[in-house]
């Protein structure tokens, strides 16, 4: 099937289009330097041997810098870059203006001839990290999962949770540096830990190795210091999404997080997906977020705005096998009031700004995103194929996808995020 040719309904036909980093792999040492294997037969000069950005089409991606130079496009200098930073930078009417570029691109026969040698296999390359990150900030913005998490640790209290929580997005700051694409091994992490029954502290790898089933949202235009952002605002910002893994250390994070917070515990890795969904693609997703049954202070009320949730049907597998089905649309706190919530203060937006959702669950056991909540904190055990769970074994590989609703009954695929647990060195 020719390249251009994406089958009717898949899931990252022209109306999707998200964004992503690549690099070609290297031909096999038998094969001459001039050519390439499976749908490519040429390797042209504008073919990168180096990180550029791309643009992914059914099951190939297209050199999106080298397709604007070639069509004599103004967009080059956003798009013929090693990193989507100077893209995120330039703002909402830039993000509209490249993506209605590109979809004529893909779709235009008349471009078919010239675009072709600048569509690879996915086979044949590698997926980097997207974009430079600049901070990173984690949510919990799903009610279910933090009644789930209240029962389980304050199970006698008399409302499952905290005073706060529907007043506020509740976050912490995380570590940024250790944000990496899908596909990056996870080291078991090592840490103090100390269980209840135990007279003092213990040091040596994490044994509740957990895993969050998260949606990560990506900054594009800055903001000054000293200026919030309003709910009105969170367009003109946020430039798209991603699937986000936040891998958490229970026994160490339990010791640890009173009374600072989540440190050591979520510090080690965030895993995210290869692919950057823009908001654009994603107008057939809204939806409105759960009825509120507090009253919102005024900078966070949202009831005559656009709707601020997203309708995004996420699969959680461990070694290939589906676990839970977290619902995105149940979350309590938008995207939007996460981010009016996290510069009311005055903190500034960089670009390559990352923050995660918290961990996304709904009301029945079969849609809870941790294993915190599917063993309710190891009482409980999964069933896999090749053994028992209650938290994460060495060699075990988890797997999130998810999809939305797009325009006509399509779907959007958000792509995956995966990564694999190897033992403490």
């Amino acid at each position: 099937m020719p390249p251009f040719d994406v089958p009717e309904g898949d899931p990252f036909g022209p109306h999707n289009l998200p964004y992503g980093v690549f690099s070609l792999n290297e031909p096999p040492t038998n094969t001459p330097a001039g050519t390439r294997t499976g749908h490519m037969t040429e390797r042209t000069t504008e073919s990168p041997t180096e990180r550029t950005v791309g643009v992914r089409l059914g099951d190939h991606v297209l050199d999106a810098g080298a397709a604007a130079r070639a069509l004599g496009s103004p967009y080059a200098g956003l798009l013929a870059r090693p990193t989507l930073n100077p893209l995120l930078a330039a703002g909402r009417t830039a993000w509209s203006d490249v993506r209605r570029a590109l979809t004529a691109w893909v779709t235009v026969p008349a471009h078919r001839e010239t675009l072709e040698p600048h569509l690879h296999p996915l086979s044949e390359v590698t997926l980097h990290l997207p974009f430079d990150v600049a901070d990173y900030v984690d949510f919990y913005a799903s009610e279910n999962h933090a009644r789930n998490v209240g029962q389980i640790f304050r199970p006698d209290a008399a409302d499952s949770l905290t005073p706060n929580w529907k007043h506020l997005p509740i976050g912490y700051h995380g570590r940024s540096g250790t944000v990496v694409v899908s596909g990056t091994e996870v080291v078991r992490p090592s840490g103090q830990r100390k269980a209840p029954t135990d007279a003092d502290p213990l040091f040596g790898p994490s044994v509740r190795l957990d895993i969050e089933a998260e949606v990560g949202f990506v900054v594009g235009a800055p903001s000054p210091m000293g200026t919030p952002v309003p709910l009105s605002a969170f367009r003109d910002h946020v430039f798209g999404l991603c699937l986000l893994n936040d891998w958490s250390a229970r026994d160490i994070q339990a010791w640890e997080y009173v009374p600072l917070g989540p440190f050591l515990g979520k510090s080690f890795a965030t895993s995210v997906s290869a692919w950057i969904t823009p908001l654009d693609a994603l107008t057939d997703a809204q939806v409105a977020p759960p009825s509120r049954t507090h009253p919102l202070l005024p900078y966070l009320d949202d009831s005559e705005d656009e709707p601020g949730g997203y309708d995004l049907r996420i699969s959680v597998a461990i070694n290939g096998h589906v676990v839970s089905e977290p619902p995105f649309s149940t979350m309590y706190w938008t995207a939007a009031q996460q981010l009016t919530h996290m510069t009311v203060n005055g903190a500034s937006l960089r670009t390559g700004d990352l923050y995660g959702s918290g961990t996304v669950s709904g009301p029945s056991e079969s849609e809870r995103g941790s294993l915190l909540e599917l063993t309710w904190n190891g009482r409980d055990t999964l069933d896999l194929p090749d053994g028992k769970r209650t938290f994460l074994e060495d060699g075990d590989e988890v797997t999130m996808t998810a999809w939305a609703p797009g325009p006509g009954g399509t779907r959007v695929g958000l792509g995956e995020v995966t990564g694999r647990i190897t033992p403490t060195p």
